[in-house]
């Protein structure tokens, strides 16, 4: 699966949706889609960012190319921090609009992705699009993944980075935060997925001494491994550093996995694998520092069944530290 850090739009006033879409077509064309889909993706942007403009506030856009496999596209994740929709499906129809225009903003991109999802509440509104070439329809998977790469200043590369594998019914996910940040933090990110990905280890704990053995020549970074494994009922991971990883039950609090200290690529001595009961209605949550380790899903009724995606989103928005790249990954059970 694409690994792409998000490039951010902010979304504040009446020039930046024209920003939007010149950065949607251009990642639309970088991933190689034609002219037809290009032109899907980058209204998509200016459809969502000009909702931005009009009616919400403190608004951004996240866009990043994807790919699985065949499927191929572009991701659009508008974020905003309030004041949110009364009523999403009035918000949904063409012709309903409450700031002057024809009103076809979400219904028209609804019509143009191939996936799409939406979550509203007092904090603000997030919409999910995703294009994807030639109109193919998203393939069913035994799990569902989203996430949210954001590097903590524009101009600079994201440190983060994150990487999926699937290997029949078993989802295995990767993410990796690169000492500080900037170019070298993305050097050290860039050369842990590179490692992961090039080789099959046996295991979690040969991954991670793997990766610590491809970054000496980096600055060195943190990572953390999770696969799961939905047959068996087990959910194994191993961490080497300050990546957190949390197992979200339906109801109850969520547990939290175990990462050994260090700095994988310079002083990292213990990798090993904890093993945790896993069941089919749980997210597991994986994040960077970035991210507030005090963060929590209570406030948020039914947010858990939305795409993971949003799950991402709304914990990028809302648990954001703000000084530091930030790299939420979630996965769950596809439906």
């Amino acid at each position: 699966m694409s690994t792409a850090a998000h490039r951010q739009v902010r979304v504040h006033e009446s020039s930046q949706p024209s920003e939007a879409r010149s950065v949607a077509r251009e990642l639309a064309q970088s991933a190689g889609l034609d002219e037809t889909d290009a032109y899907r993706a980058s209204i998509v942007a200016s459809e969502l960012a000009t909702n931005l403009t009009k009616y919400a506030t403190d608004g951004e856009l996240l866009l990043r190319t994807i790919g699985d496999g065949d499927a191929k596209g572009v991701e659009v994740l508008s974020i905003d921090r309030g004041p949110g929709l009364p009523d999403v499906g009035l918000a949904m129809r063409d012709g309903h609009s409450t700031g002057g225009s024809p009103g076809t903003g979400l219904g028209a991109v609804r019509r143009l992705s191939e996936e799409f999802d939406i979550a509203t509440g007092p904090r603000g509104t997030i919409v999910l699009s995703r294009v994807h070439a030639g109109r193919r329809a998203a393939a069913a998977t035994p799990f569902v993944v989203g996430a949210v790469s954001v590097a903590v200043a524009c101009e600079e590369p994201c440190g983060d980075s994150w990487a999926v594998r699937r290997h029949g019914r078993l989802v295995n996910a990767l993410v990796v935060d690169g000492l500080g940040h900037g170019v070298f933090a993305a050097e050290a990110a860039r050369a842990a997925v590179d490692t992961w990905t090039s080789d099959r280890f046996p295991g979690i704990p040969d991954a991670l001494a793997g990766i610590h053995d491809g970054l000496k020549h980096t600055r060195g970074a943190a990572a953390a491994i999770v696969e799961i494994d939905p047959d068996a009922r087990v959910l194994r991971f191993g961490g080497v550093g300050n990546i957190a990883a949390s197992i979200v039950p339906p109801s109850g609090r969520p547990r939290q996995a175990v990462s050994h200290n260090g700095t994988l690529g310079h002083q990292a001595r213990v990798f090993r694998e904890f093993q945790y009961p896993w069941d089919g209605d749980n997210l597991v949550v994986v994040h960077s520092d970035g991210l507030t380790s005090h963060w929590s899903l209570d406030a948020y009724p039914g947010l858990a069944r939305r795409h993971p995606a949003i799950v991402a989103g709304v914990l990028y928005r809302d648990f954001s530290r703000g000084r530091d790249d930030v790299t939420v990954l979630v996965c769950r059970e596809g439906a």
